[in-house]
């Protein structure tokens, strides 16, 4: 069985409305939730952009849902203050909440003012920032000098269950990468055969923990307002690295995606107004073994979406809860599993999990 959670995009909606949404969502049978964390969205046409950390106390406070957030310490983040935020959230909200930490988008992170680095120092200082909220998170004084700097640094709230630190891939080869430090996996929609590929160089490199999978849908009445919707909404990211990295406005996302058109959008979206194919398309995900599916609908109004899958697609799906995470306290083999939620990430995927 597949925990069927929803995504909720910041870049999109209004910090109120996608509370509304995913307290909705958990009335109608969803049993998890995952949230971008950007300072801008990608398009001037997405119109929002709140404060991923304020919307999360809220939103684990008004559901039971667990939740997870994609973000890159290192920039815009000091990986101190976020293993901070991350150990605040694990104590009040115990076996309810993850993080997938990933090297960054120029579109967010810019703000700083800092140069942006090139792509093998961004990885580099991820695994540094992985490695240092590892540490706060377990209880040690840390201090650091490399390429972030940290200096006797002690988280005094703790939670009892260490939420985990996630990885993030798009290829085999990152998918290897986070085997070496992720609590587990996390990647976007793709073939299937892509996709088994990257579960199986995961798991033959020795990655542990739950994998996850992200899938952006576009669903209407009619097939005309899917297209449409998908086409408004996510054209500016069909762009395939080094482009969603390193582009820096979000006019410029919206200038290179003028002539995209809807066949480019499908390589990244499923559009359809079939529920039967929704369904389709998403039980053939659960066929790869995959322990989770997160389902970003990429339109503004989430209600029309919520209604219908809730009534049509998920009952026809083998939805189960997200398991508990174990105490920090307990040994591995009374928790019954090598490790709690997945942990780590890496490099951003197309379409993003990652942010």
């Amino acid at each position: 069985m597949t925990v069927y959670g929803v995504h909720a995009s910041h870049e999109q909606l209004h910090p109120s409305d996608l509370l509304a949404a995913v307290t909705k969502a958990e009335q109608l049978g969803f049993t998890a939730a995952m949230s971008s964390d950007h300072f801008s969205p990608w398009s001037a046409r997405q119109g929002h952009s709140a404060f991923a950390w304020s919307w999360l106390g809220a939103a684990l406070q008004a559901t039971d849902l667990p939740f997870g957030v994609v973000n890159a310490p290192g920039q815009r983040y000091h990986p101190a203050i976020i293993a901070q935020a991350i150990s605040t959230l694990g104590a009040m909200f115990p076996g309810r909440f993850w993080a997938a930490l990933g090297s960054g988008e120029a579109s967010n992170e810019h703000i700083t003012g800092d140069p942006w680095p090139r792509k093998d120092l961004r990885n580099a200082r991820l695994r540094e920032c992985v490695d240092i909220i590892r540490a706060l998170l377990a209880g040690e004084e840390v201090s650091h000098r490399g390429l972030v700097t940290v200096d006797r640094a002690r988280l005094w709230t703790r939670p009892e269950v260490e939420p985990a630190l996630v990885g993030a891939a798009v290829s085999e080869e990152t998918a290897r990468w986070c085997a070496e430090w992720a609590d587990g996996l996390i990647t976007v929609g793709a073939p299937v055969e892509k996709l088994r590929r990257m579960i199986d160089a995961y798991r033959d490199a020795g990655g542990r923990g739950p994998i996850n999978l992200q899938i952006h849908l576009s669903w209407a009445e009619t097939a005309e307002e899917a297209e449409a919707i998908a086409l408004d909404q996510w054209r500016s990211n069909v762009f395939d690295p080094p482009v969603c990295w390193d582009l820096d406005m979000t006019d410029h996302f919206d200038v290179v995606s003028e002539e995209v058109g809807i066949d480019q959008v499908r390589r990244v979206v499923n559009v359809s107004s079939d529920l039967g194919q929704h369904t389709g398309w998403l039980a053939e995900y659960a066929a790869l073994g995959v322990d989770g599916i997160y389902l970003h609908h990429v339109g503004q109004d989430l209600d029309p979406f919520l209604d219908a899958f809730g009534a049509k697609v998920l009952p026809q799906l083998d939805v189960t809860k997200a398991p508990e995470a174990r105490s920090l306290h307990e040994k591995p083999e009374e928790s019954g599993a090598p490790g709690g939620l997945p942990s780590g990430e890496g490099p951003q995927p197309t379409g993003r999990p990652v942010s």
